[in-house]
């Protein structure tokens, strides 16, 4: 239960940076909604895999290289998934915001990158 704690707190600070960069470029007119979500999943997930290597699963018995390749295709997988629920509810709910689209799309995701960090990622080496 500690672990999947330090998960959703983990999450909560990725949803932050998330929402954050999204805001800002979409405030400051930089980019449209869809490429500003890409740099802000990004930079959410540094954000998670350095908490959830530091504080929630600990680091892995794996090289930092094999850890890290791991992480991010899970990461990716995940971003895909929420990227795709976020896309799919602008384009389908034209009215919109892209921040209640933004909680749809990492709601999403969040069991399925819990499951594949804690097992795939930072699980027991076979």
């Amino acid at each position: 239960m500690r672990k999947f704690a330090f998960f959703l707190f983990a999450g909560a600070l990725g949803f932050a940076v998330d929402v954050g960069v999204l805001w800002l470029f979409l405030h400051f007119s930089l980019l449209d909604p869809f490429s500003a979500r890409v740099l802000a999943i990004a930079a959410a997930m540094l954000c998670t895999y350095m908490i959830n290597r530091t504080f929630t699963f600990g680091a892995s018995h794996r090289r930092v290289s094999v850890e890290g390749a791991r992480y991010g295709s899970v990461g990716i997988a995940s971003a895909l998934l929420n990227y795709a629920v976020y896309s799919a509810c602008l384009l389908l709910l034209p009215d919109i915001s892209p921040f209640l689209a933004v909680i749809l799309g990492s709601g999403s995701a969040t069991v399925f990158s819990y499951l594949g960090y804690s097992r795939f990622v930072f699980g027991p080496h076979p």
